[in-house]
């Protein structure tokens, strides 16, 4: 394929967003173009949760059985690749992928995650998304009531440790140098039975990714079955930002309840728009653009 002209919708990010709004866009009958890198963030993940119909499969189980269904519609095509230039206007965008493919659509639909700035700390890369993780409501329930860490200071410490605690009530905050806990917080978390513990984290000791126990720098080591942790992270695909989409301070795209980015033209669903992070949420995203776009286009004489 080295030119495909007259899609309506190009889709940069071939997930669960993706698919979804794929699969909307196809049952409109649209001529939908999906490109996928084939790098999604949960790929070590070995379990996706709070997701109906699909609790306890993998990542790439839904994502396989998503894309069969997705293609089942003849007026879409997913190519494995990856976009490296969106450049034009509402209704004439030009993008470019790394495989020299140049394809014009009328609508952009970026559903390409964030990408994860993991901390240098020994064994961390290799348990995260597993016992490693971000979200209870994700991970939470198989981790019930086992001996568990939160790193995390601050506000953000207090705030979900108190989230946390609803699961396990063996939890220890471990704020990975000096506290910017308060006084006040301080005292309720002790009231709570949670315990501060401030020396840095040095290593995070594990058996194919599912963790044993904690080495801090003094040498103190906490036998643990899973560890909670708020990481930093980037947009995964920098166009948005080139092309002008406005970001939240959060660091997450800008968009309207119809998934509408700042700029004309441009969507955004999934991950990069949202902190609630979960397949889930990223269909729900993903559904709600392909309609709106759809939408859009009709008004618009399409």
């Amino acid at each position: 394929m080295q030119q495909q002209t007259n899609f309506d919708v190009v889709i940069v990010g071939g997930s669960y967003a993706g698919l979804a709004a794929g699969m909307a866009l196809g049952r409109s009958i649209r001529r939908v173009l999906i490109i996928d890198g084939g790098k999604p963030c949960n790929a070590q993940t070995p379990h996706s949760h709070n997701f109906l119909t699909q609790d306890g499969n993998t990542p790439a189980g839904i994502a396989t059985l998503g894309r069969e269904q997705v293609l089942a519609y003849p007026t879409v095509q997913i190519i494995q690749d990856e976009a490296i230039d969106v450049s034009g206007e509402n209704l004439d965008f030009r993008i470019e992928t790394a495989a020299g493919t140049r394809i014009i659509a009328k609508k952009v639909l970026f559903a390409t995650g964030i990408k994860d700035q993991l901390p240098a700390i020994d064994g961390f890369a290799a348990c995260w998304g597993i016992s490693v993780i971000h979200c209870p409501y994700c991970h939470g329930y198989e981790y019930r009531n086992e001996p568990t860490g939160l790193l995390a200071n601050g506000e953000m410490a207090f705030e979900k440790s108190r989230l946390i605690a609803n699961w396990t009530k063996q939890l220890t905050v471990f704020t990975n140098g000096e506290p910017t806990i308060s006084d006040d917080h301080a005292k309720q978390l002790a009231a709570m039975d949670i315990a501060i513990v401030t020396a840095p984290l040095q290593q995070v000791v594990h058996t194919a990714g599912h963790l044993n126990h904690i080495v801090l720098a003094d040498g103190n080591k906490f036998a643990l079955t899973a560890l909670y942790a708020a990481v930093p992270f980037v947009q995964h695909c920098p166009l948005l930002e080139q092309l002008g989409c406005e970001l939240l301070e959060s660091g997450h795209v800008k968009v309207d309840g119809f998934q509408k980015t700042t700029v004309p033209g441009i969507y955004a669903a999934g991950d990069n728009v949202t902190k609630m992070r979960s397949v889930a949420s990223a269909v729900a995203g993903g559904t709600t653009a392909g309609a709106f776009i759809n939408h859009e286009l009709i008004s618009e004489g399409y």
